[in-house]
Formats: C-alpha cells, sequence, structure tokens
C-alpha cells in the first residue's frame, strides 16, 4: 500500500452507501456554509419529551379513530374519518417537528 491509497481499516474511511451519501451532505452543507451545532443535553430532554408528547397523541388519536370506524358502515362516512385521522396525524407531526427544530434553535 502506497501512502496515496486509503487504508481499509480507516475509521474516517466511508464504508456504506448511506455512509458516503452523509459524507456527501456533510461536505455540501460545509460549502453551504451550514454549520453543526452540537445539541446540548437540556435540548436532548426537551426533544425526548416532545418526541413522547407526540407519541402519546398519536397514541390516543388512533384509539379514537378505532372507535369511531367500529360503530360507522357507510363508506362515505368512513372515508370522511379516515381523511380526519390523516390530517389529525400530520397536525400532530408537524407540531412535534415544529417544537423539536425550535428547541434545536434555541441552543
Amino acid at each position: 500500500m502506497t501512502d496515496s491509497d486509503p487504508d481499509p481499516t480507516d475509521d474516517d474511511a466511508p464504508k456504506s452507501a448511506i455512509e458516503l451519501a452523509m459524507a456527501r451532505l456533510k461536505a455540501k452543507d460545509r460549502e453551504a456554509g451550514v454549520e453543526e451545532k452540537p445539541v446540548s443535553d437540556d435540548q436532548r430532554q426537551a426533544i425526548a419529551e416532545a418526541r413522547r408528547v407526540a407519541e402519546a397523541k398519536l397514541a390516543e388519536r388512533e384509539i379514537l379513530h378505532h372507535s369511531k370506524l367500529a360503530s360507522v358502515l357507510e363508506p362515505e362516512a368512513r372515508a370522511i374519518l379516515e381523511d380526519e385521522y390523516r390530517r389529525d396525524r400530520e397536525r400532530i407531526l408537524y407540531d412535534r417537528d415544529h417544537k423539536i427544530d425550535s428547541i434545536r434553535e434555541r441552543g
């Protein structure tokens, strides 16, 4: 092996397609001036709490949705319930992501 050949045991060398893609994305971010900020322990706890709250809301909404579906037989009414459930899920996930982003930005 010469000095120009990468060492296959080198920990810095990407080993999978995912790692290669991540390395490219990090390089793009550096070129674009995006800085990587480490997340503090308080932020990690706040993010974990935001995720727990969202998961609880999703679970509650799913239980309510299945309960309502069990009592409705008409296809049109079921479709309306499905749309409402989908919108509720999207809203909860959006709120979770928005909260996580604001926690990260505070840091």
